[in-house]
């Protein structure tokens, strides 16, 4: 959930840190501990309102792909006209996620804090889900995506399906991958590449991820 730009404070690494070598393009699935290490080492919080346009400073997105292991299918959402994000409307998204605030890390790691938040406030799920860290993701394609590092975490419920929470700024849909490719040019940049990364395997790298979160039911 995205709060007013003026109140709200954002977990940011120096993209120099982040990309010590260059800038790398898409998915990145190894060396996950480093980007994680790094990220607790060497972040701080800004206010979103100074780092939104600066890409010398990369937001901290952790990143939800929801996939119901039952049948193999994904939430896919769309962004309607009262989705806070005006650059990113009517673009469909495999992800849900946000920023990551300072209340985030009062019990512990920010990152994890920051996904059990928004998982709860934007998703409804009728059981205990598992999270796992695949991908870190970084697109320099676009002004909204050069600024923010996502941190990608396959999500898969106990049981049933999800749906998002908040109808008004979202509408959702359960698909299997092969059903969504008709909707893969109107994705989101993010979107298209999770996309090709789940159709060439992304959930057999699951059972290696670096970072496991249980997560509640969000009823």
């Amino acid at each position: 959930m995205v709060r007013a730009h003026v109140d709200e404070d954002v977990l940011c690494v120096p993209r120099t840190t982040i990309f010590p070598d260059g800038a790398w393009h898409g998915l990145v699935t190894r060396g996950l501990e480093r980007v994680l290490r790094t990220v607790s080492a060497a972040s701080e919080y800004r206010p979103r309102s100074e780092v939104e346009d600066d890409p010398s400073l990369q937001q901290i997105i952790p990143y939800c792909v929801v996939r119901h292991p039952h049948d193999d299918s994904y939430l896919i959402t769309r962004r309607l006209r009262r989705s806070t994000e005006r650059r990113l409307h009517h673009l469909y998204s495999l992800g849900i996620g946000g920023h990551v605030n300072p209340t985030d890390g009062g019990s512990g790691d920010p990152v994890v804090g920051g996904l059990k938040r928004e998982w709860a406030e934007e998703i409804r799920c009728p059981s205990p889900a598992t999270a796992r860290l695949v991908a870190a993701l970084n697109d320099d394609s676009s002004p909204v995506s050069r600024v923010h590092l996502g941190l990608v975490f396959l999500v898969e419920p106990t049981l049933g399906f999800v749906d998002v929470r908040e109808t008004d700024k979202l509408e959702g849909e359960v698909l299997s991958l092969e059903a969504m490719r008709d909707r893969y040019l109107s994705m989101e940049s993010w979107s298209q590449l999770v996309f090709d990364d789940l159709v060439n395997g992304a959930t057999s790298r699951a059972d290696r991820s670096p970072l496991v979160v249980e997560l509640d039911a969000a009823l």
